[in-house]
């Protein structure tokens, strides 16, 4: 049996989880005035693979962090960019539990000093971490307050059909999605309606394909450039960062060739704006 929670005002917590979403999506939908009038602080950085940091000036957010070089190896030339530094409060949240996107270095060294994992309901909670460590599982298009961000799951569709979700985050009058290593699925437009524009959307884009699992096919089971170009136009992101790409020479894993340039080729005028960061480099909101 569920057992609801009620307000003062006779409305139960799911309602007025409900009701809050709704109300922060026309809040923030479109610029606006409450857009006009924030202070944009935010500052994002591209971790290695799809991993990105999101910067406060009293909070650090990592989104799938990734340390750990024996993940991929050699097949993965991106420089592992340390996450150990962490400003304020700090929090990781993950799309999914494969390994090189809930790396357990990373989580431990991004969180070496208390703070919280936020990961999908229905995920079995993470073992071998610091017991400082809190761990938060979060229902589908539940808010989480996370010190000075606001977090939120949403859909997502993995490639082995493992449970995956997206993020929408905000914070310092900014508001980000983070794809993880989603296909293209239907649930693009709902995220779309419900939380209005989004000032960068970070995609995976290399349309990989796969025959770690058989039978093998060779269907893109991550979101290719063009695709990550429409789901982009579909949330109305003012850019979209490429992520999840750069391998080469690993076994039973082939992505899409000249990809960037796809991406590029694919981007309409008066569409999402093509911003390629390599690890290591800070998001300028202006460019």
């Amino acid at each position: 049996m569920t057992r609801l929670l009620f307000r003062s005002d006779g409305t139960s917590r799911r309602q007025a989880i409900g009701g809050g979403i709704a109300t922060a999506a026309v809040a923030l939908a479109g610029g606006g005035a409450a857009r006009a009038t924030a202070s944009p602080t935010l500052r994002i950085r591209r971790l290695a693979w799809a991993g990105i940091r999101l910067q406060l000036p009293k909070a650090t957010l990592f989104v799938d962090p990734l340390i750990d070089p024996a993940v991929w190896g050699s097949a993965l030339p991106d420089e592992l960019i340390g996450v150990d530094d962490a400003v304020g409060d700090s929090f990781v949240l993950v799309t999914h539990r494969h390994s090189d996107h809930a790396d357990p270095a990373a989580i431990a060294a991004a969180l070496a000093h208390g703070g919280t994992l936020a990961y999908a309901a229905g995920t079995p909670p993470f073992g071998g971490l610091p017991d400082h460590v809190r761990q938060r599982p979060c229902p589908l298009w539940e808010p989480q307050l996370l010190g000075d961000f606001t977090a939120t799951p949403v859909p997502a569709s993995d490639g082995y059909g493992d449970l995956q979700v997206s993020w929408v985050v905000s914070g310092g009058g900014r508001r980000i999605f983070h794809g993880g290593d989603t296909m293209m699925h239907g649930g693009w437009w709902r995220v779309g309606r419900q939380f209005g524009r989004f000032d960068a959307a970070f995609l995976p884009v290399n349309g990989a394909a796969f025959s770690f699992r058989q039978p093998a096919t060779d269907e893109p089971a991550v979101l290719t450039p063009k695709q990550a170009i429409a789901a982009a136009t579909i949330l109305g992101a003012e850019r979209i960062v490429p992520i999840h790409y750069g391998i080469a020479g690993a076994e039973g894993y082939a992505e899409m060739p000249d990809l960037l340039d796809s991406l590029r080729g694919a981007s309409k005028p008066g569409g999402p704006r093509v911003a390629i960061l390599k690890p290591g480099e800070w998001l300028d909101w202006q460019g």
